[in-house]
């Protein structure tokens, strides 16, 4: 299999550098997430391994050929950039028998990717027709059409129902267990944590994060474990003789920081403290990400005065 290599690539437009020597590898087998701020250079770093744009310097391919050296290019890599890319008076399956026709794929390959992706009912009506996750579909199904080792998707759950993103976790899933190479470009913070194995997160147009996401999370979040109470003054008591600072929510729970579940649960029966609720509060994704892109934001709001 194929993987996506990423090497000092610059992209500068006039005086704007979108990437700024940008290095990283995505491997075949795992689902990476690609994450980062508006304007963080994702979109741009995705066109040049493409090659739909040119580097400044720096390269970006696919197992270390740029995309223009590649053989019957849709069978190596499937790509979902812009889901408003098909021809509005075409049928869904027109669109994809084009794609189909000019890269020698058999038309019973488009029937196959359009019943995968749940489009087969709507396989004859117009592209104009197409609701935002239908288009977003149908994108999908092209990127699938030449059945490719390699497949890059820019924001693939926007305009999905529940039912849809459902879908493209499983579908995200299957495409790594089968060994290939898996990008994802998304702003869903806890759908990415639902399907990624490891993040490549930029700011800036430069590399701020390359990790497994777990690791990731937990480096960045303090864990915590999460506690309920009918006594909250014998519950702070007990966790305060312990050596335990626990901060009190609007919601009635209570958050012991640098604890584990079992040391609490402990306490608490020893002290004859009557727990309703005892959980591990773990990091998430979200938190961690604004946690290191917080200066790397290119659009922020202000906090308001009082």
């Amino acid at each position: 299999m194929t993987s996506i290599d990423v090497r000092d690539l610059t992209k500068e437009y006039g005086t704007a550098r979108a990437v700024d020597h940008l290095t990283f590898t995505v491997p075949p087998g795992r689902v990476t997430g690609f994450l980062g701020p508006n304007g963080a250079g994702k979109s741009t770093t995705m066109r040049l391994v493409l090659g739909l744009d040119h580097p400044t310097s720096g390269s970006a391919g696919l197992g270390g050929r740029p995309y223009a050296s590649l053989r019957d290019p849709l069978r190596r890599v499937g790509a979902l950039l812009d889901a408003g890319a098909a021809h509005g008076s075409r049928t869904g399956r027109d669109h994809l028998r084009v794609l189909a026709a000019t890269h020698r794929i058999p038309d019973r390959r488009v029937d196959e990717v359009l019943e995968e992706t749940g489009l087969g009912p709507a396989a004859r009506r117009r592209a104009r027709t197409y609701s935002l996750g239908m288009r977003q579909r149908l994108g999908i199904a092209a990127a699938l059409l030449g059945d490719p080792e390699v497949v890059m998707l820019d924001e693939p759950s926007n305009g999905l129902d529940p039912e849809g993103i459902v879908w493209i976790r499983g579908l995200l899933r299957r495409l790594a267990d089968d060994g290939r190479t898996v990008l994802v470009s998304s702003h869903l913070m806890t759908e990415t944590a639902a399907f990624a194995d490891h993040l490549v997160i930029l700011g800036r147009g430069r590399l701020l994060a390359d990790t497994p996401v777990r690791e990731f999370i937990d480096a960045r979040v303090r864990p915590a474990v999460r506690v309920r109470t009918s006594d909250a003054d014998a519950l702070e008591n007990a966790l305060a003789r312990h050596g335990h600072r626990a901060v009190r929510h609007p919601d009635g729970h209570w958050s012991v920081p640098d604890a584990r579940v079992d040391d609490i649960g402990r306490l608490a029966s020893a002290e004859g403290v009557p727990l309703l609720e005892l959980a591990a509060d773990e990091g998430t994704l979200e938190q961690a990400y604004l946690d290191l892109t917080a200066a790397d934001t290119e659009f922020a709001a202000q906090p308001q005065e009082a």
